[in-house]
C-alpha cells in the first residue's frame, strides 16, 4: 500500500472495480503532506485573511464617523475635479456600455466553459459569483450601519459592498477556472483591468463610494479562495509544470503589479492628507484629494486581489487530468479460481 493509504473514517474501503479511483484520490488528498492538503491550507488562510480585511474595511469605513465622512468627501470630490467632470460630460453613454460589458462577460465565461467542456468548473465559478452577490445583498440590507435616503425620501439599502463590482470582479477571477493553465494569468489580468475600469467609473459617476468597491474585491477573493480550498479537499487540484512566465502573461502581470503597488502607495500617501475630522466643515481641497485617494486605493486593491489569487494558483493546475491511481483492467475477485487449496512454497 502507499505510505498514506488508510481506510475511510467510519467504515471499510469500498470494493475495487475497474475505473473506481475516487477513494484513492481522496486518500491522497487527505494525506498530511500531500499537494492537495497544502493547497487547501493555503487557500483557507487566504480566505480568512480576506474576511479579516473585509471586516476591518467595514468597521473603518461604515461604522466610524470619520470613515463615512471620508466616503462622502470622495463622492463630493468628483464634482470639484474638472478632469472627472469633463470626462463624464464627454462620455455620457459609458453607463450603458458598462452594463452591456457585464452581460457580455457572463456570455464569455459561459462560452469558454462550454467549448472546453468544463461544465463542473463553470458551474462552480458561476455559483461562487452568485454566492458572493447574495452575501453582498445581505450585507447591504442587514449589516449595521447608517441608512441613506434616496430622492423620493425612501430608505435605500447601503452600497457596501458594491454589487456591480462584485459581479465584475467575480467574472474576472472566475476565468481562472475555465481557461487553460498557460493562459490563466493573461485572462485573469485582462479581466481584472476591465473590472477596475468599471469600479473607477462607478466611483466617478457617484454610484458607489470607494469603500464599496474595495469591499467587493475582498469579498470575491474570500469566495474564490474558499472554492479552491473545497476543490483541493475533493482532490481536484494537481501540480502544474514549473516553467517560466510566458511573454503574454508578463505583458499583463507586470502592468497589474505596477498598478497594485502604485495605487496602494499613492492611496496611502494621500490618505493622510484627506482624512476629515469627525465634526466641522470640510476644507476646500479635501474632497478632491479624497476622491483621488479613493480611486487609487480601489484600483490598487483590485489589482492586488487578482495578483494574490494568481500567486496562490501559480503552480496549481485545475484542469482535470488522469487520476494517478486509475485501474484500467478488471480485477479478479479470486486470484486462484481453479485451485482453492494451494500452498505457496
Amino acid at each position: 500500500m502507499a505510505p498514506f493509504d488508510r481506510p475511510r473514517t467510519g467504515g471499510s474501503p469500498p470494493a475495487i472495480a475497474a475505473g473506481d479511483t475516487w477513494w484513492y484520490a481522496a486518500v491522497a488528498g487527505e494525506a498530511a503532506g500531500s499537494f492537495s492538503a497544502r493547497i487547501r491550507i493555503r487557500m483557507r488562510r487566504a480566505c480568512l485573511a480576506a474576511v479579516v480585511l473585509l471586516t476591518v474595511a467595514y468597521a473603518g469605513l461604515v461604522l466610524t464617523t470619520t470613515g463615512r465622512r471620508w466616503g462622502d468627501a470622495a463622492l463630493a470630490g468628483r464634482l470639484t475635479d474638472p478632469a472627472v467632470a469633463r470626462f463624464l460630460r464627454e462620455h455620457p453613454s459609458l453607463q450603458g456600455i458598462g452594463t452591456l460589458s457585464l452581460a457580455l462577460a457572463v456570455l464569455l465565461i459561459v462560452a469558454l466553459g462550454v467549448l472546453r467542456k468544463r461544465y463542473a468548473y463553470l458551474g462552480a465559478a458561476l455559483g461562487t459569483v452568485a454566492a458572493a452577490l447574495l452575501a453582498a445583498e445581505l450585507l447591504q440590507r442587514y449589516a449595521p450601519g447608517p441608512r441613506y435616503v434616496d430622492a423620493a425620501g425612501l430608505t435605500a439599502p447601503g452600497g457596501f459592498p458594491s454589487s456591480p463590482a462584485v459581479l465584475a470582479a467575480g467574472l474576472a477571477l472566475g476565468l481562472a477556472l475555465v481557461v487553460p493553465h498557460r493562459l490563466r494569468g493573461a485572462a485573469v489580468g485582462l479581466g481584472t483591468l476591465w473590472a477596475i475600469a468599471l469600479g473607477a467609473y462607478s466611483i466617478a459617476s457617484g454610484r458607489h463610494r470607494p469603500g464599496d468597491v474595495i469591499a467587493a474585491d475582498l469579498l470575491v477573493l474570500a469566495a474564490f479562495a474558499a472554492l479552491v480550498a473545497l476543490l483541493a479537499r475533493k482532490g481536484r487540484v494537481r501540480p502544474a509544470p514549473r516553467h517560466g512566465l510566458p511573454p503574454q502573461r508578463l505583458l499583463v502581470t507586470v502592468p497589474l503589479a505596477l498598478l497594485a503597488l502604485g495605487g496602494l502607495a499613492a492611496g496611502a500617501y494621500l490618505l493622510g492628507d484627506c482624512l476629515p475630522a469627525a465634526t466641522g466643515p470640510l476644507p476646500v481641497d479635501l474632497p478632491r484629494t479624497a476622491h483621488r485617494c479613493g480611486q487609487a486605493l480601489a484600483a490598487g486593491t483590485g489589482a492586488a486581489v487578482a495578483l494574490v489569487l494568481l500567486g496562490l494558483l501559480r503552480h496549481v493546475d485545475l484542469d482535470p487530468g488522469t487520476a494517478p491511481y486509475r485501474i484500467t483492467h478488471p480485477v479478479a475477485e479470486d486470484p486462484f479460481p481453479e485451485e482453492h487449496d494451494h500452498e505457496i512454497s
